[in-house]
């Protein structure tokens, strides 16, 4: 079945070799950097960026290298849906072309300031197709939540500035409901999901059905995503690309928006 994002591919595939694909678009990042400052599960460790050697060499000439520690889930990521569904893909197996598609951007950012709880329902999802047609085969469907502009304060991020796994109990930020992932399986043909929180599914979760049931389908996750007031509800594209870990159930993620330049 084409999808957009095999569309994507084929017309990059057709433009001349001389000419600039992504001419005419706005390439945004949706990153966050790493750092000592990076966001992980109140469980894992922190991000540890190493230095090897920093300096002039005996040589001359000025060389530096580093080296880094970090769990595979934690700042932006990917999710792969072997993280909560055996037999699914691991980081390495997922398709190139799962990588690039549209981007479906609902805003719930009102709702999410006055309840950090809040879950994406359907009535989200139909009211936005209402305005913008229904989300297209292959798409992303991105969650606006506004908690990207909280990071680095893990207190106002995550609910809570403890860690360990007592600190799990109190997690407060928003993520999708279960009804909305219910939908988004057997009524849309999307190939991910993603927003700027911590976790696809809410903070109080203690089942991680959204995971379950979407990960189940070679759904992707993609986990706090960066700057999303920088796409449109609708017409930019993802290029979403982890870091290819054989048999990885995440990995740390670059990933950019290309937004039309007329808009």
């Amino acid at each position: 079945m084409k999808n957009v994002s095999s569309v994507v591919l084929a017309t990059l595939l057709a433009v001349n070799a001389s000419a600039n694909p992504f001419e005419g678009f706005d390439i945004v990042d949706l990153t966050h950097a790493f750092d000592a400052n990076t966001i992980y599960w109140p469980t894992e460790k922190d991000f540890k960026h190493t230095e090897s050697f920093a300096g002039e060499t005996e040589g001359g000439w000025y060389y530096s290298a580093f080296s880094v520690q970090t769990a595979e889930h934690g700042g932006t990521h990917l999710d792969a849906p072997i993280h909560f569904a055996e037999g699914r893909w691991s980081a390495d197996q997922i398709p190139t072309a799962n990588l690039f598609s549209a981007a479906v951007v609902i805003d719930v950012k009102a709702k999410a300031a006055s309840n950090p709880d809040y879950q994406l329902s359907v009535d989200d999802i139909l009211a936005w197709e209402q305005q913008r047609g229904e989300i297209p085969k292959g798409a992303t469907v991105l969650m606006n939540t506004g908690f990207s502009m909280r990071w680095p304060d893990r207190l106002e991020y995550l609910g809570t500035a403890e860690r360990g796994p007592e600190a799990v109990r109190s997690l407060h930020f928003p993520g999708f409901s279960k009804a909305s992932a219910e939908f988004l399986v057997h009524e849309r043909d999307i190939s991910a999901v993603g927003l700027d929180t911590a976790s696809i599914d809410y903070g109080q979760s203690t089942d991680f059905i959204v995971h379950r049931l979407l990960y189940e389908q070679n759904i992707l996750g993609f986990e706090n995503v960066a700057n999303l007031d920088a796409l449109p509800p609708v017409g930019a594209w993802l290029i979403a690309l982890p870091m290819k870990i054989a048999n990885g159930s995440g990995a740390p993620l670059r990933i950019v928006g290309l937004v039309p330049a007329s808009r």
